[in-house]
């Protein structure tokens, strides 16, 4: 199964790799990764493989959102089709 990541907030040294070392601790494979800074605001989207994911979804989404709290960021994490469902034009 796949999902998108969302890391949105101010940007800072590690955020890009303190998401990827999280989702590698969990064998999560990341697919497609974009991010971009628009005047000081950090924006990545990710496409990973939670197929063989060492946690399930639910407990990937708590740690996730553990991190983005404590680099007081937001992350969040949801099966691809539910994203491309709440984003089709």
């Amino acid at each position: 199964m796949n999902a998108i990541v969302t890391v949105l907030g101010q940007d800072k040294v590690g955020i890009a790799a303190a998401v990827c070392a999280l989702l590698a601790k969990n064998n999560v494979n990341i697919l497609d990764i974009s991010q971009t800074i628009l005047q000081g605001a950090f924006t990545m989207v990710m496409a990973v493989d939670v197929e063989k994911a060492s946690v399930s979804v639910g407990e990937l989404r708590e740690q996730l959102e553990a991190l983005g709290k404590e680099m007081e960021i937001s992350i969040r994490i949801q099966r691809e089709e539910i994203f491309d469902a709440m984003h089709r034009i």
